[in-house]
């Protein structure tokens, strides 16, 4: 299948409060369809520098705005390079993308692919509409006679660097001594300090982590004094380029509920999941109820001790941590990014 000549056009923003994910997971679109010959090119209200530079160094094309929907000024770019590529694919991935941009997108004759993680507009006037998220079934989407609806961790968007860890074996070691943190791409309530201290409070001799700094995360130097004072070996990781070395690394994991999620899912990494946002819930009461991963809660509910007794009985459970492994290895096979493009290959 050879996408040669043919574009698909992004829009998705990154910032402190909307985090990294909506970004990343295009990405890993945009990845396979360069891969296939194809050209892509992102529309983006995005406030670091490194994941912009990290767009342009792996190939694509970076319109930059500098106000995002409702701005007026981001839809006519949008419309503008649409113009100059009639027959490209357009993805949203985002929650301010209404239902009115949808539809002016479509009446103007493009093909549209919407990722989206609520079903909280009126209305989808997308092609497609995709949710790669494990409670996806249970949303109501309003859409046009002509959506396809794509549900399900089967569509679980994972970047390049993902797809050679497809037959990876996971050993799972009778006490989980090595910690994974990561707390997404910004983490503004700063999560990430109060597991920093829990890690002090877990009586587990030997236990080291690896702490993941988002590149839109502002807390870095009150992170790095607490990393350096703490009685554990913690090392922190920026713009992290290596995340499937690191989660194979890991025991276990504590995580934000967004996209990192899948590729923790993906590798087998037992953990514990914070909701930092509304759309995490779902996720997380998901993977829970299925026994994939542990629910701590809302990030202004949890507190240093709760973290800290939750992730020591964890550490020692070897038999539970086995079977959240081998859950969810069963439910993201690694090749959703895959069907997505065979599906956009063929048409609406």
């Amino acid at each position: 299948m050879s996408l040669e000549n043919r574009t698909l056009i992004i829009r998705a923003d990154a910032n402190t409060r909307i985090g990294t994910g909506h970004l990343m997971r295009c990405l890993a679109l945009a990845q396979a369809w360069q891969d296939h010959g194809g050209k892509a090119v992102f529309i983006t209200a995005c406030n670091s520098s490194a994941l912009k530079q990290r767009l342009r160094n792996e190939g694509f094309d970076v319109v930059e705005l500098q106000c995002a929907h409702s701005d007026p000024a981001d839809l006519k770019t949008t419309m503008s390079v649409l113009a100059a590529h009639p027959e490209a694919w357009l993805v949203l991935d985002g929650y301010h993308f209404d239902s009115t941009y949808q539809r002016l997108v479509k009446e103007a004759g493009h093909q549209l692919l919407v990722i989206d993680d609520m079903a909280h507009l009126d209305r989808y006037y997308a092609d497609i509409v995709l949710n790669q998220n494990i409670h996806a079934h249970k949303l109501h989407y309003i859409c046009e006679p002509y959506t396809r609806l794509l549900l399900g961790t089967k569509y679980v968007l994972l970047r390049r660097e993902f797809w050679p860890w497809r037959n990876y074996k996971r050993e799972v070691p009778e006490v989980a001594k090595k910690v994974l943190v990561t707390m997404g791409g910004s983490d503004p309530d700063n999560v990430t300090l109060k597991v920093i201290r829990a890690l002090a409070q877990i009586d587990i001799p030997d236990l080291e982590a690896v702490v993941v700094v988002g590149p839109s995360n502002p807390h870095r130097e009150t992170l790095h004094r607490a990393a350096e004072s703490s009685p554990l070996s913690i090392s922190l990781v920026e713009n992290a380029a290596n995340m499937p070395e690191l989660m194979s690394w890991a025991d276990i994991a504590i995580s934000a509920g967004g996209t990192t999620v899948w590729e923790l899912v993906f590798l087998g990494v037992p953990m514990l999941i914070v909701m930092l946002a509304e759309n995490q819930q779902g996720i997380a009461e998901g993977l829970s109820v299925l026994t994939i991963a542990e629910k701590l809660g809302c990030s202004e509910e949890i507190t240093v001790e709760k973290i800290a007794w939750v992730l020591q009985d964890l550490a020692q459970y070897r038999e539970r941590r086995v079977f959240m492994s081998e859950r969810g290895r069963q439910i993201v096979d690694g090749y959703g990014v895959a069907r997505m493009i065979d599906i956009l290959n063929s048409g609406p």
